[in-house]
């Protein structure tokens, strides 16, 4: 399965790396695992969302924005090793939703991450995951995904 062909036959292509917005990088490498920076809903540059999930957010917006956030962090995991085809495995994606108090649906945000990973990649897109509710993200963001993968 070649996974950018199977992410534009879902409808969806990568995005340029987004430039980090502080001190940090992208993405490292630690041995034969990517760690991506938390990574927002930027489309082009400019933010596809900002508010609270529950309130100005609906939750299939929110999982839409948290497409967004993995197509961003796949993006930086091809800039470290050049080629998606060489991810072995994603380890583990952690999603932060910034929530209303009474919003408890973190976890169904999230899936639209999850989701679209096992979408592209099948079984090796499969993944552990955490999904945290928070008061406020950076620029006031619905969501923030960190990607961890695997690669040969």
């Amino acid at each position: 399965m070649n996974y950018e062909q199977n992410m534009h036959s879902l409808g969806y292509k990568l995005p340029e790396v987004a430039q980090p917005a502080g001190s940090y990088l992208p993405a490292i490498t630690s041995g034969n695992l990517i760690f991506t920076a938390g990574q927002i809903p930027l489309v082009e540059g400019k933010l596809a969302a900002t508010g609270k999930v529950g309130a100005e957010i609906e939750l299939e917006k929110a999982q839409e924005l948290a497409r967004i956030c993995i197509l961003n962090g796949l993006a930086a995991v091809k800039s470290e090793i050049g080629d998606l085809q060489r991810i072995k495995k994603v380890v583990k994606i952690v999603g932060f939703v910034s929530s209303d108090p009474a919003f408890t649906q973190q976890p169904q945000v999230i899936n639209g991450a999850s989701d679209l990973l096992a979408e592209i990649f099948g079984e090796v897109g499969r993944h552990s995951r955490s999904a945290v509710g928070v008061a406020v993200l950076p620029l006031d963001v619905p969501v923030e995904i960190e990607l961890i993968v695997e690669f040969d």
